[in-house]
């Protein structure tokens, strides 16, 4: 018994989506499900209580951060992550091969979601030091706080994952993009492969170590870029690992993502992955996005979007999203979105809002969060409940004509 488990509920008739249930040490995750990301053990400017109000099932925190600062040892004295940032319910830990690949390079590693123009692998920008370096044991990296020199492997991703204790961690991977080539994508997928291994191997040696912990769901993370070929032998691969009888308890699908093909590159993957095991999508947050990873088999998502444009001002509505510090909005008294329940929507105006970004108040980084949080999440729950219903189809219909309706030359079908 590991505390650990994932159920297969409802399934989309015609398509790879389904419903579920993941069961972790510290609660229930219905499927499909966003989930919010902490980066540093916060959602900036929300606390955990109000995040468990508006409806968040579980958390995301990132390695990479927690590790430089306040170290992964810090919140494993803490009690581990959630007990740390004051959150009951279910928790995630991305292996920090995104931001040592991305912050810690120091030049164009980007996961673009359109590959025109976009070179090869030589992708130093000018005038930028190269802060990363990848070899076949794992990745030496500066860091972006101050300057000091870092290593990860896989056996120091899951130590580090380990300490900071979250419910569901991810084996360390190497990030590729739209830029590397195809050459360079089949070398990482093998230096991937044999990490992903090296990481069932060791946290199956930590796991023993610490018989008394709550167990640690590992993830493998699927890459391969916009190749069929690859994405498909990835998912083989990690679905047939096992170091002494320990396979993964999930698959994240990760890296380069071209956005016309997100759906596609999904269905690949669930075509090859395990029934039974999880499937989470890395990075992604827009609506037509989710519907479309949703219906090719995806189950769970994770991404900063919907702080990180609130805190720029830019709103989710039914009828799309929208900039509150506008001139139109200076006057407009009524809510951001007249059918949400969020606390924000409740309680204050697009005025009110409009004037707090205008003055600089801080506070307005909080009720614009609350909201753009509330509406992913709700969302998600939305079409979690259009399946169970049978009529997903007709929802996704009504709900992307709407919100992209300004913009129905571009809107996806």
């Amino acid at each position: 018994m590991t505390g650990f488990s994932f159920e297969v509920g409802d399934r989309l008739a015609g398509e790879r989506g389904r419903t579920g249930v993941i069961t972790t040490p510290h609660g229930r995750i219905e499927t499909p499900a966003f989930i919010a990301v902490g980066t540093k053990a916060t959602v900036k400017a929300v606390l955990p209580e109000s995040m468990r109000e508006l409806g968040a099932q579980a958390l995301l925190a990132n390695a990479y951060h927690l590790y430089l600062q306040p170290g992964s040892d810090i919140v494993e004295a803490a009690g581990g992550l959630g007990r740390f940032m004051n959150w009951p319910g279910p928790t995630f830990t991305d292996s920090g091969g995104f931001q040592v690949m991305s912050l810690g390079v120091g030049f164009k590693k980007v996961l673009a979601m359109d590959a025109a123009g976009l070179g090869d692998d030589d992708v130093i920008a000018a005038g930028k030091e190269r802060m990363a370096h990848v070899d076949d044991d794992g990745v030496t990296f500066k860091s972006h706080l101050d300057g000091t020199m870092h290593r990860f492997t896989p056996e120091v991703s899951m130590r580090v994952q380990h300490q900071i204790g979250a419910d569901v961690i991810f084996a360390f991977d190497e990030l590729t993009t739209l830029m590397n080539t195809r050459g360079y994508q089949e070398r990482s997928l093998a230096r991937t492969q044999a990490w992903a291994e090296r990481c069932l191997a060791e946290h199956g040696r930590l796991t023993a170590a610490h018989p008394g912990r709550p167990y640690q769901a590992l993830f493998g993370v699927v890459q391969g870029a916009q190749y069929e070929d690859l994405r498909r032998r990835a998912c083989r691969d990690l679905a047939a690992s096992e170091v002494d009888g320990r396979r993964f308890d999930g698959y994240g699908i990760g890296g380069a993502l071209e956005k016309e093909n997100l759906g596609t590159i999904v269905g690949w993957c669930a075509d090859e992955l395990p029934e039974d095991r999880p499937r989470h999508l890395l990075g992604i947050s827009e609506p037509d996005d989710f519907f479309a990873a949703i219906a090719n088999g995806a189950d769970t998502f994770d991404c900063v979007s919907p702080s990180r444009v609130a805190r720029n001002a830019a709103l989710y509505t039914r009828d799309g999203r929208f900039n509150v510090n506008t001139a139109a909005n200076r006057r407009n008294f009524a809510p951001v979105d007249e059918e949400c329940d969020c606390y924000t929507c409740a309680h204050y105006t697009r005025a009110y809002l409009h004037h707090l970004f205008k003055a600089k108040e801080m506070v307005v980084n909080t009720l614009a969060t609350i909201h753009n949080e509330r509406f992913i999440v709700s969302l998600v729950d939305d079409i979690r409940a259009s399946i169970r219903a049978g009529d997903f189809a007709a929802f996704r219909e009504e709900f992307l004509g709407r919100y992209y309706a300004g913009r129905r030359s571009t809107a996806p079908s």
